[in-house]
């Protein structure tokens, strides 16, 4: 064993300072490997002062990181110090092992940080689950308890920041991501979308020189109070985005221009003086026409094959009624009366009128889009001639979507909000 024990020193704790390992212990299943402190003194954590007054020790079993598909518990001798301070309140203190353990830790610190690296890539039942299959089998809770335990991480003042939205909750709860646009690091989750809170975080660093946002008023007014020295950006992809939509919705209200005037059939311009030479209000190739056109040819073919009406409205499910007004028409043309026509209406009188606003919008779509153009106009011509975009933050605002699938019901603001500054 005098041979081995400086090999396992080197192993299993060459990263600590004043650890000696005394014995091992193996079994099928486990290890023990006792330890003893080798400090000659300690540092009190109420006054921070040396101490070298030994009170007494005790045993403590922190478990390790499994070896050679073994589980490891380290029976830790720790020293209880004497606290030389006469004004501290601490009369006595534990030593801790830099490296090794924490007050009140079950676990060694490099197996702690193993289940948080789990608990941050994975969350809580699918952490759980790969811990287990590694050897260290530990609940769900757990892993988030350690997740939420962490601090926050050091992050310096950003000079260009990315800003956008993410649903807590679609459609009820928004939060807003905050990006360092040039480490593409998130920097913060703020718990609303309100203008107030991202001006009060933007007031806090006044190092911030560009901000990259969409659109929105709500972020626009949160950047220009918050960051007056700031330059905004709105993101060009949001432009674009926007200006398709637009341009979509004025060609839907006039989607009836594009209609092609419909050629009417042979038959009705050889027999120009028929009552069927009249243009259909229907088409051919109209769903509706096509439609009725088939039901049409159905019933009379049932008909003319001896079956009752009663009997066919029982075979097609349709009403007796149905079937009578289709069978007194000799041609499906004859069920399209009063289709699209131009029967008069109460809004005959206003139609001129109605016209006339019509023509003073000017295409209301793309009119209102090019007002809030107006209205943002430094932002987007910023957009347009700036490299800087927004495309990093819409990554993470993805990302977020990721993480809170993985945690279903238990994706809080607060574990969400560690999940995506540490991971």
């Amino acid at each position: 064993m005098n041979e081995v024990r400086p090999q396992l020193e080197e192993l299993l704790f060459s990263s600590l300072k004043n650890v000696l390992v005394e014995s091992v212990e193996t079994t099928d299943m486990a290890a023990r490997v006792e330890v003893l402190s080798t400090a000659r003194q300690a540092t009190c954590p109420g006054c921070g002062r040396l101490s070298e007054r030994i009170h007494g020790s005790y045993l403590r079993f922190p478990r390790d990181l499994p070896t050679a598909g073994k589980s490891v518990v380290v029976a830790l001798r720790v020293r209880r110090f004497v606290c030389t301070e006469g004004c501290c309140p601490r009369k006595t203190f534990v030593e801790q092992v830099p490296g090794l353990t924490r007050r009140f830790g079950r676990r060694t610190e490099r197996l702690r940080s193993t289940l948080i690296s789990i608990g941050l890539a994975l969350a809580g039942r699918a952490g759980a689950r790969m811990a287990d299959v590694f050897g260290t089998p530990v609940s769900r809770n757990t892993l988030l308890r350690l997740i939420a335990s962490l601090p926050d991480p050091p992050t310096a003042t950003p000079r260009v920041v990315g800003v956008d939205e993410y649903a807590q909750r679609k459609g009820q709860i928004y939060g807003t991501v905050l990006v360092d646009v040039e480490t593409r690091r998130p920097i913060d989750l703020l718990p609303n979308r309100e203008a107030d809170t991202l001006a009060a975080w933007l007031a806090e660093r006044p190092g911030i020189e560009i901000v990259c946002r969409d659109r929105a008023p709500f972020f626009a007014d949160g950047a220009t109070r918050g960051a007056p020295q700031a330059l905004q950006v709105a993101d060009r992809w949001h432009l674009w985005h926007n200006l398709a939509e637009a341009a979509e919705k004025c060609v839907h209200r006039h989607r009836g221009c594009l209609h092609p005037t419909p050629e009417q059939p042979k038959e009705l311009q050889e027999e120009p003086g028929s009552a069927a030479a009249s243009p259909s209000p229907w088409p051919t190739g109209h769903r509706f026409a096509e439609r009725t056109r088939a039901k049409h040819a159905t019933i009379h073919a049932l008909l003319d094959a001896g079956h009752s009406k009663r009997s066919v409205a029982r075979q097609l499910g349709m009403t007796l009624n149905t079937i009578l007004r289709f069978s007194r028409a000799t041609t499906p043309e004859e069920m399209f009366t009063g289709q699209w026509q131009d029967r008069p209406t109460r809004l005959d009188a206003y139609k001129p009128y109605l016209d006339q606003r019509w023509q003073d919008a000017d295409l209301p779509s793309l009119s209102r889009f090019a007002q809030h153009l107006e209205r943002d106009l430094d932002a987007v011509i910023a957009g347009l001639t700036q490299p800087w975009n927004s495309g990093v933050v819409e990554g993470h605002v993805n990302r977020i979507k990721m993480l809170k699938r993985q945690m279903f019901g238990r994706a809080g603001f607060e574990l969400l909000r560690r999940r995506v500054l540490l991971a």
